[in-house]
């Protein structure tokens, strides 16, 4: 009864209703395409009629128009393109009445139902529309991964992984580790992949935290009252919470590149902000047992891309004081998939890193 009531004092993340008095062009498949692209360079909303296909025959006729217009060569040129699509595509909308989608052949989501139960006619953009349709699907299917027998089922708005090189990497650390596995806590469980592969290898409690209300939410409602509920407790909270103690090992996959703008919840788990770092470790002294190992999955991704040269692990360990190096393990990720169409050369040099760290 407690975490329910917890859980219903926790507002979720999810994309705002537009009211559906807005007005809006409409835009069915008899529009002229570049004259309504030209609108959206305008600021105006388009609003998508007739079939849900229509409103995908707008969007890839914008993603041509601005491969055209923004080079996509470089990490940061595709940073610059991905801007440009995300501001123009959110003012392409699509109606909700009694939470369904107003257009033909529209798929079926049921997170308009579970997320929006107080308003049911509403306008939304329709990359919002995309990415709540995909979200129910990874919930609604699962999502295996090659480290856990059972399937996640990320909550909408939640983080999951969608490379595996690092849970491997994890995973293999776990089979030799020979410390103690009463307790530990989790910086960031996210879809809480770290926290199961930890009780996979034994591990008795875990205790994690997320700025993320969905993620909290999300784990929550997985967990329902299985064991997994006894053996994970959680805080929505940053860094350690309410978890003021120390614990043989903390685990923390923080985001691998650092901000260069505003921040929502699922760009949290990818962009770190300048005080993560520093706060993290500062807090981590506090929180590790005299013998404790505190473990740091992480990537070389933001050095090799030329957006940092700096690393914030290697940075603490030369300059903190508070932390000396028991183990680096770097491995190689896989090659990109031949079908993505952008230009991923660095990744043949991208690594992902285990650091294991020890009191100083």
């Amino acid at each position: 009864m407690k975490k329910q009531t917890m859980i219903k004092a926790i507002k979720v993340n999810k994309p705002e209703p537009i009211s559906s008095k807005k007005s809006s062009l409409l835009f069915d498949d008899s529009s002229d395409v570049k004259l309504t692209i030209k609108a959206l360079e305008q600021g105006k909303s388009i609003l998508i009629t007739g079939f849900f296909s229509n409103g995908l025959l707008l969007l890839n006729a914008l993603k041509k128009h601005l491969n055209k217009k923004y080079p996509n060569s470089t990490f940061q040129e595709q940073r610059n393109y991905r801007a440009a699509y995300f501001k123009l595509s959110n003012l392409i909308l699509i109606a909700i009445v009694d939470y369904k989608l107003t257009v033909k052949k529209a798929p079926v989501i049921g997170w308009l139902e579970q997320l929006y139960s107080e308003n049911s006619d509403f306008l939304l953009s329709f990359p919002q529309i995309q990415g709540l349709n995909s979200a129910w699907q990874w919930y609604k299917n699962g999502i295996l991964t090659p480290v856990l027998r059972n399937k996640l089922q990320p909550y909408y708005g939640t983080y999951f992984p969608t490379r595996f090189d690092h849970l491997i990497f994890f995973d293999n650390w776990l089979k030799r580790y020979k410390g103690p596995k009463k307790s530990v806590i989790d910086v960031g469980i996210g879809s809480g992949v770290l926290s199961f592969q930890m009780l996979k290898y034994g591990f008795q409690k875990v205790f994690g935290t997320d700025t993320n209300p969905n993620a909290i939410v999300g784990l929550t409602e997985f967990m329902g009252s299985t064991k997994l509920a006894r053996k994970i407790e959680l805080d929505f909270d940053s860094l350690f919470g309410k978890f003021n103690f120390p614990v043989e090992l903390i685990v923390f996959n923080p985001p691998w590149l650092p901000q260069s703008h505003a921040l929502d919840c699922i760009d949290e788990a990818i962009y770190y902000n300048e005080n993560l770092f520093p706060d993290f470790f500062e807090a981590a002294k506090q929180h590790l047992l005299p013998e404790g190992k505190l473990v740091i999955i992480f990537s070389n991704l933001a050095q090799i891309t030329d957006v940092t040269k700096e690393h914030p692990i290697e940075k603490e360990l030369a300059e903190g004081g508070r932390f000396q190096l028991e183990k680096c393990y770097r491995k190689t990720v896989k090659k990109a998939s031949d079908k993505t169409k952008r230009d991923q050369h660095w990744r043949a040099l991208e690594e992902v890193e285990l650091w294991v760290l020890t009191h100083n």
